[in-house]
């Protein structure tokens, strides 16, 4: 089947998002009702006079999945509870309105509402024809989990979103550029999502704003200013970043050393050193690169892999922090390194 070509604003694709990873485009309401329960969850679709011109877009990253869906059609869905996971619809063309079981309803309108679909209850979707929405599933383990390591405790229960999002506050554009941005780096030969630390930290964030962007039982805690802990709580942390530099460190997995939520670790981080962790990490990363760049043959070692393996991973950024920390690019710390190695050769003869 070929797809239908839609493209949502704000995307800048001449194709829908995700086109690098399309799943089926069809105008078989039982193909499009198929493809969909594969990916995102079991329903019911029904469209007037069986009438689709569908087009799904789909991939799997490390724990989300995140699609693009349009029907062409006044299609109607109808979902029962999946008990695992959370969907959360970002309308980016068209309308849609939905209810559930509790007899919330919602309207959603381009790139200025969507809402999020509750593990717990049946949910009703009724799509406009020009209707294109950008969709997330997220396994309810790996948000709650998430929304633990911020509050720094467990987190056991469904965190019961308002079912309308609005897009138009800044927390609510935030979390629908950041999607976007997650879909263009994951359809871009060689983005950042190709690479493990960075894939992780976008998925990251994509969470981070959809809990600070949804209105439900825990909003108010995660507004509330954390508390700094004790100074000494970070000796632990700081070790382990200068030992684990090289790897693809977090803010959660660090509060997890430090016994602290991700708040607390930020909040701790500003008041006892004046800089957020990622920062400090940064600079202990750009010491490690210097070490290496005086010590290497710049005849076979280049200043962008060096970069690489240290997770610096915008070449322009990197070498203005480090000009920045160390008063010269890194091409004349590798070039000052062959004229050291030189004049010690000649001083040695």
């Amino acid at each position: 089947m070929n797809a239908v070509p839609v493209t949502a604003p704000g995307m800048n694709s001449d194709v829908p998002p995700l086109g690098s990873f399309p799943v089926l485009g069809t105008r078989s309401l039982e193909e499009a009702r198929e493809a969909v329960t594969r990916v995102y969850l079991d329903h019911d679709l029904t469209a007037p006079n069986d009438n689709v011109a569908m087009t799904l877009n789909a991939v799997t990253d490390r724990i989300l999945t995140l699609g693009y869906l349009t029907y062409q059609s006044c299609a109607k869905l109808v979902m029962p509870a999946t008990e695992t996971n959370y969907h959360v619809n970002l309308t980016v063309t068209g309308r849609t309105d939905a209810d559930r079981t509790d007899g919330d309803r919602a309207t959603t309108r381009a790139r200025r509402s969507g809402v999020v679909l509750s593990p717990e209850q049946q949910n009703t979707v009724r799509w406009s024809p020009d209707a294109g929405q950008l969709i997330l599933k997220i396994p309810r383990r790996s948000l709650e989990n998430h929304l633990g390591d911020l509050l720094g405790r467990p987190v056991h229960e469904v965190v019961d979103f308002d079912f309308g999002l609005d897009l138009t506050t800044p927390q609510g554009s935030t979390l629908l550029s950041s999607v976007e941005f997650l879909a263009r780096e994951l359809d871009r030969p060689g983005g950042l999502a190709d690479l493990p630390l960075a894939r992780e930290q976008l998925e990251a964030f994509v969470m981070t704003q959809l809990l600070h962007a949804g209105r439900h039982q825990f909003t108010d805690a995660l507004a509330a200013p954390a508390e700094p802990v004790r100074n000494s709580r970070l000796a632990p942390v700081l070790d382990y970043m200068e030992q684990h530099a090289d790897e693809p460190l977090t803010p959660q997995e660090l509060a997890r050393v430090g016994c602290m939520s991700v708040r607390s670790l930020h909040a701790t981080f500003q008041q006892a050193l004046g800089e957020t962790p990622m920062s400090y990490l940064r600079r202990i990363r750009l010491d490690h690169v210097r070490a290496e760049l005086l010590r290497s043959d710049p005849t076979v070692v280049r200043v962008t892999d060096v970069a690489l393996r240290w997770g610096f991973l915008h070449q322009s950024r990197f070498a203005q922090q480090y000009r920045e920390r160390f008063g010269e690019l890194p091409r004349d710390t590798l070039r000052a390194s062959s004229r050291a190695d030189s004049q010690g050769s000649t001083t040695g003869g």
